[in-house]
Protein backbone atom coordinates (compact mmCIF):
# COMPACT_ATOMS: atom_id res chain seq x y z
CA UNK A 1 0.00 0.00 0.00
CA UNK A 2 1.29 3.40 -1.20
CA UNK A 3 0.81 7.14 0.60
CA UNK A 4 -2.33 8.11 0.37
CA UNK A 5 -3.16 11.95 -0.33
CA UNK A 6 -6.60 13.76 0.53
CA UNK A 7 -7.97 17.40 0.63
CA UNK A 8 -8.26 18.66 3.94
CA UNK A 9 -11.93 20.44 3.27
CA UNK A 10 -13.93 17.11 1.37
CA UNK A 11 -11.29 14.21 2.28
CA UNK A 12 -11.18 13.37 -1.67
CA UNK A 13 -8.27 10.82 -2.11
CA UNK A 14 -5.95 13.35 -4.81
CA UNK A 15 -3.64 10.66 -6.09
CA UNK A 16 -3.70 8.75 -8.98
CA UNK A 17 -1.02 6.26 -9.76
CA UNK A 18 2.34 8.04 -8.55
CA UNK A 19 1.03 11.53 -8.91
CA UNK A 20 -1.12 13.57 -6.33
CA UNK A 21 -2.96 15.35 -8.95
CA UNK A 22 -3.41 19.60 -7.94
CA UNK A 23 -5.74 22.12 -9.99
CA UNK A 24 -3.82 25.18 -10.34
CA UNK A 25 -4.07 28.89 -11.36
CA UNK A 26 -1.29 31.20 -12.28
CA UNK A 27 -1.42 34.78 -10.99
CA UNK A 28 -1.82 35.81 -15.01
CA UNK A 29 -5.40 33.39 -14.66
CA UNK A 30 -3.66 30.72 -16.58
CA UNK A 31 -5.70 27.34 -15.53
CA UNK A 32 -4.48 23.58 -15.73
CA UNK A 33 -4.07 20.46 -13.67
CA UNK A 34 -0.31 19.72 -12.00
CA UNK A 35 0.22 16.03 -10.93
CA UNK A 36 3.05 15.83 -8.31
CA UNK A 37 5.03 12.95 -7.45
CA UNK A 38 3.77 11.06 -4.44
CA UNK A 39 7.15 10.55 -3.05
CA UNK A 40 8.13 13.28 -0.74
CA UNK A 41 10.94 14.87 -1.32
CA UNK A 42 10.61 14.11 -5.28
CA UNK A 43 9.86 17.38 -7.26
CA UNK A 44 8.99 15.72 -10.66
CA UNK A 45 5.78 17.69 -12.13
CA UNK A 46 3.48 17.19 -15.14
CA UNK A 47 1.23 19.43 -16.80
CA UNK A 48 -0.30 19.43 -20.05
CA UNK A 49 1.91 20.62 -22.43
CA UNK A 50 -0.90 24.47 -22.90
CA UNK A 51 0.15 24.96 -19.33
CA UNK A 52 3.38 26.02 -19.00
CA UNK A 53 4.63 26.90 -15.44
CA UNK A 54 6.82 29.48 -15.33
CA UNK A 55 9.70 29.19 -12.35
CA UNK A 56 9.86 31.33 -9.39
CA UNK A 57 5.82 32.28 -9.80
CA UNK A 58 3.54 31.13 -6.94
CA UNK A 59 0.87 29.26 -8.03
CA UNK A 60 -2.82 29.08 -6.52
CA UNK A 61 -3.74 25.21 -5.78
CA UNK A 62 -7.18 23.77 -5.34
CA UNK A 63 -8.80 20.63 -4.64
CA UNK A 64 -9.58 18.94 -8.02
CA UNK A 65 -13.02 17.66 -6.56
CA UNK A 66 -14.38 20.29 -4.35
CA UNK A 67 -11.82 23.37 -5.97
CA UNK A 68 -11.36 24.35 -2.20
CA UNK A 69 -8.57 26.28 -2.19
CA UNK A 70 -5.31 24.45 -0.69
CA UNK A 71 -2.76 27.12 0.12
CA UNK A 72 -2.29 27.72 3.44
CA UNK A 73 -3.61 30.80 5.78
CA UNK A 74 -0.65 31.56 7.75
CA UNK A 75 1.34 31.31 4.62
CA UNK A 76 -0.16 31.52 1.28
CA UNK A 77 3.19 30.08 0.12
CA UNK A 78 2.36 26.47 1.74
CA UNK A 79 -0.21 24.20 0.21
CA UNK A 80 -1.69 22.24 2.72
CA UNK A 81 -3.21 18.80 2.09
CA UNK A 82 -2.81 15.50 4.15
CA UNK A 83 -1.43 11.93 3.79
CA UNK A 84 -1.41 8.51 5.36
CA UNK A 85 1.25 6.09 4.93
CA UNK A 86 1.50 2.33 4.24
CA UNK A 87 1.31 1.52 8.37
CA UNK A 88 -2.00 3.86 8.22
CA UNK A 89 -0.48 6.57 10.11
CA UNK A 90 -1.67 10.41 9.26
CA UNK A 91 -0.09 13.44 8.71
CA UNK A 92 -0.45 17.04 6.99
CA UNK A 93 1.58 17.64 4.13
CA UNK A 94 2.71 21.18 3.27
CA UNK A 95 4.12 21.81 -0.32
CA UNK A 96 6.10 24.77 -1.78
CA UNK A 97 3.12 26.36 -4.31
CA UNK A 98 6.18 28.52 -5.73
CA UNK A 99 7.29 26.65 -9.15
CA UNK A 100 11.14 25.54 -8.79
CA UNK A 101 10.98 25.94 -5.24
CA UNK A 102 11.32 22.43 -3.27
CA UNK A 103 10.00 21.99 -0.02
CA UNK A 104 8.20 20.21 1.39
CA UNK A 105 6.97 19.34 5.24
CA UNK A 106 5.84 16.31 6.58
CA UNK A 107 3.80 17.65 9.49
CA UNK A 108 2.57 15.09 12.77
CA UNK A 109 1.53 16.34 16.20
CA UNK A 110 3.96 19.63 16.44
CA UNK A 111 7.12 17.18 14.79
CA UNK A 112 7.76 18.30 11.39
CA UNK A 113 10.17 16.63 9.16
CA UNK A 114 11.72 18.70 6.17
CA UNK A 115 12.37 17.82 2.44
CA UNK A 116 14.26 19.21 -0.29
CA UNK A 117 16.90 22.17 -0.52
CA UNK A 118 14.87 25.00 0.34
CA UNK A 119 13.04 23.80 3.27
CA UNK A 120 14.67 26.04 5.75
CA UNK A 121 13.14 28.73 3.86
CA UNK A 122 9.39 28.00 6.00
CA UNK A 123 10.75 26.09 9.10
CA UNK A 124 10.03 29.26 10.97
CA UNK A 125 6.34 28.73 10.37
CA UNK A 126 5.95 25.56 11.68
CA UNK A 127 8.12 26.36 15.21
CA UNK A 128 5.89 28.73 16.54
CA UNK A 129 2.07 28.22 17.85
CA UNK A 130 -0.31 29.28 15.36
CA UNK A 131 -1.55 32.27 16.42
CA UNK A 132 1.66 33.77 16.45
CA UNK A 133 2.93 32.44 12.87
CA UNK A 134 0.06 35.04 11.36
CA UNK A 135 2.58 37.70 12.27
CA UNK A 136 5.95 36.62 10.25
Amino acid sequence: MANNYYCPICRSNMNVGSSIVFSAKSPDNEKGLIFLDTELGNYAKKTHPEFKLQEGVEYKFYCPVCHAKLNKEENPNLVKVHMTDESGKKYEINISNIIGEHCTYKIQDKKAEAFGPDAERYSKYLDLPLEYRKYL
